[in-house]
């Protein structure tokens, strides 16, 4: 099985990071259901670039959160999530980027209100019927 995982090399956020937060999204959104058979260690490194090291931390950190279980032997497979296990997670994702990009506007500088505008035009940009999609 070939993730969707999209790797930022210019991105200041570590791999780790990113296949991490990516692989998150798509176990709480559904697009990877309970028991799917995620790629080995070595495969996912291979295909997205990294070290053995780095895919098996993301593997055992997502294990530890109850995302992921691994059956010896056989592989490292999606964990059966309930709905509010999944409502926290989910809920993670939104306020980690949030957090991410409030102090990336702190660290420039913008002001509560600058930052606040920007939120609404974001979500006026994904929301709204005529608002230009990513």
């Amino acid at each position: 099985m070939r993730l969707p995982i999209q790797i930022n090399e210019q991105s200041a956020e570590p791999l780790y990071h990113q296949i991490k937060v990516q692989l998150r999204a798509l176990i709480v959104s559904g697009q990877l259901e309970e028991d799917t058979l995620l790629p080995s260690i070595r495969e996912l490194a291979q295909t997205v670039k990294c070290s053995v090291i780095t895919v098996k931390r993301v593997y055992s950190d997502l294990e530890t959160e109850g995302l992921l279980r691994t059956r010896q032997g056989t592989g490292t497979y999606v964990a059966k999530v309930g709905d509010q296990e999944r409502d926290k997670h989910r809920l993670s994702v939104v306020i980690e980027a949030l957090d991410q990009a409030v102090g990336a506007g702190k660290r420039v500088q913008c002001t509560e209100e600058e930052l606040e505008g920007l939120f609404r035009e974001a979500v006026r940009k994904h929301y709204d019927p005529g608002g230009e999609q990513p």
